[in-house]
């Protein structure tokens, strides 16, 4: 289980600070090059959309890097906020196994 309290980099940090800005490369740029509206691109930088299979196949052949690298990226953001939100989190922990470990 995920046990850190800092809070992962998300996929919006991840485009923004780790590719945009050193490629100094635009959201409408990177829309054109993935093919879609500058929207979704938007979206994603600003962390109101969360990444697909498909969005994370664009953008690692855009970037050169591998789909499971933006679904990690999504995945330990969408673990991180489930833990972390109380809500959620009394939810989770009225789950009870089903078989004795």
């Amino acid at each position: 289980m995920l046990t850190t309290e800092r809070k992962p980099a998300s996929v919006g940090e991840m485009l923004v600070e780790e590719f945009l800005i050193p490629m100094n490369l635009t959201q409408g740029a990177l829309a054109a090059a993935m093919g879609v509206q500058r929207k979704l691109v938007n979206e994603l930088c600003n962390d109101r959309r969360a990444v697909t299979a498909d969005t994370a196949l664009m953008l690692a052949r855009v970037f050169g890097n591998s789909p499971e690298f933006w679904l990690n990226v999504q995945r330990r953001t969408d673990l991180w906020e489930a833990l972390h939100t109380p809500r959620r989190r009394q939810r989770i922990d009225q789950a009870r196994a089903l078989l004795a470990s």
